[in-house]
């Protein structure tokens, strides 16, 4: 894979630093990058994400959500059992029981709005909430000067 280069951007914009940041870390393909457990990210509306994971076997009290900053951390470790249980009990294990954590850098005012585990997946809702002071406003101008700022809907 070839290098991006991102200097000429860096010279003509303003504010975006984080972003190319963001981007000059992305690792390349790599084959050690963790797989497990898969997941899907979708758009619920403008305003409004979901993450689906899929963790089959593990219970609430076994994973743990943490929002930090700008990062949503997902983390997963079951309850060991004896190996003597286990080499006992099962025949055939082929349902992963392996700890994961996974990471997910959130937007700007992207918020956790809540959590929920069905069927063996993990549905986390994400809101993005803009602030009063960055909605769109509409200024009127009148001919004697006075300005009126009136707020819009978003």
């Amino acid at each position: 894979m070839r290098h991006l280069d991102l200097n000429p951007l860096y010279r003509s914009t303003v504010g975006f630093d984080r972003l190319f940041s963001m981007l000059d870390g992305l690792p390349g393909p790599d084959v050690n990058t963790p797989s497990y457990p898969p997941y899907n990210i979708e758009r619920l509306s403008d305003n409004a994400y979901r993450i689906t994971m899929a963790v089959a076997g593990f219970t609430d009290a076994e994973i743990t959500i943490e929002s930090k900053e700008s990062t949503l951390s997902v983390k997963g470790e079951k309850q060991t059992t004896t190996e003597e249980e286990d080499g006992d009990r099962y025949i055939y294990r082929g349902i992963a029981s392996r700890a994961f954590e996974r990471r997910f850098q959130l937007a700007d005012h992207v918020e956790v709005s809540g959590a929920s585990l069905e069927n063996g997946l993990l549905h986390i809702d994400l809101l993005r909430e803009i602030p009063e002071a960055m909605k769109p406003r509409k200024i009127a101008i009148t001919s004697n000067g006075q300005k009126v700022i009136e707020q819009t809907a978003a």
